[in-house]
């Protein structure tokens, strides 16, 4: 075989190079990471056909007007970080003016990092309310090994982050269901407080809400204060299952009339529904494992397929 001219190199070096799985967000998103990818290897093959270095320099777009894109990211700067237990981060990140993202309630938004020269995507849903003026937060758990999460740990005051979206999000309407049914575990919590959040600031709604959050601890339960502010209303109920508690003496005695000890299981899952003041519409969010455990008991309860959305 001939040696590769220098030449060949040179535009070897330039091509893009494919994502990884493990750099898709999952979310199913337009444009997805592999979207641009196509698009900016198209770019380099012009490029390259025509000998002309200078075709790659219309690099992705990017915006600083602080105006959520699906398309193009868009810079926002960090303005708190705050740790809420060992693994997880509530981020609060500015917004221009009374500005607000304007996000339907559920709606997920993607988050663009650069991790040892790789691009990496992921889709968080801020836990702010949508209409919230001036800033928007999100909750997001850092993992030993996560690629993104080696970035996010970098993140202080003053940073900037690029964002695109929003995206997907649940059709809610004030009314439409008799009582949700919402099943979240650790940061499955974030797209659940929107709605929740929408529900107890209109006085017309009268949606009953159970919320069953599952954590491992006590301690690793996020946002006591906020949670606890919720249930206070007349129409929500909030009940905690802790996988690896094993009794309930030792928590504060307003938590153990409402909290389980163990997994949440087929069993618990028709006590509670049998406990729900009407036919539950019923809202997941956790990892994989988790969504298609609770689908699968929720079948067993009698929960239809088409009374379930899944984020």
């Amino acid at each position: 075989l001939q040696a590769m001219s220098g030449n060949e190199e040179d535009w070897l070096a330039l091509r893009p190079r494919e994502p990884s799985p493990s750099q898709c967000c999952g979310g199913g998103c337009k444009p997805c990471i592999y979207d641009l990818y196509e698009k900016e290897l198209a770019q380099w093959e012009r490029a390259k056909a025509k000998q002309d270095k200078s075709l790659l320099t219309e690099k992705r777009e990017q915006s600083s007007n602080s105006v959520l894109n699906p398309d193009t990211f868009t810079a926002f700067s960090v303005s708190s970080v705050e740790q809420l237990t060992e693994d997880t981060y509530q981020y609060k990140f500015e917004l221009p003016g009374n500005s607000s993202l304007q996000l339907s309630l559920g709606q997920h938004i993607v988050l663009r990092g650069i991790v040892n020269g790789l691009e990496v995507q992921r889709a968080y849903t801020p836990i702010s309310p949508g209409n919230a003026e001036g800033y928007f937060e999100v909750l997001i758990k850092c993992y030993e090994a996560g690629l993104m999460s080696q970035y996010i740990k970098t993140w202080k005051k003053g940073d900037v982050v690029f964002w695109r979206g929003p995206f997907g999000g649940f059709p809610y309407r004030p009314n439409k269901h008799g009582e949700l049914l919402m099943l979240a575990s650790g940061t499955g919590l974030a797209p659940m407080l929107p709605i929740l959040q929408s529900i107890t600031d209109d006085e017309e709604d009268e949606t009953f809400v159970t919320l069953v959050g599952c954590f491992p601890t006590f301690d690793k339960i996020y946002l006591k204060p906020l949670l606890q502010d919720l249930a206070r209303y007349w129409n929500i109920r909030i009940f905690y299952v802790l996988s690896q508690e094993t009794s309930l003496e030792k928590l504060p005695w307003s938590y153990q009339e409402n909290t389980y000890t163990g997994r949440l299981n087929e069993d618990l899952m028709k006590t509670i529904i049998n406990s729900c003041r009407r036919r539950p519409f019923v809202l997941i969010c956790g990892s994989s494992a988790f969504n298609e455990d609770m689908t699968r008991y929720l079948k067993a309860a009698g929960i239809e397929e088409n009374s379930c959305f899944v984020f």
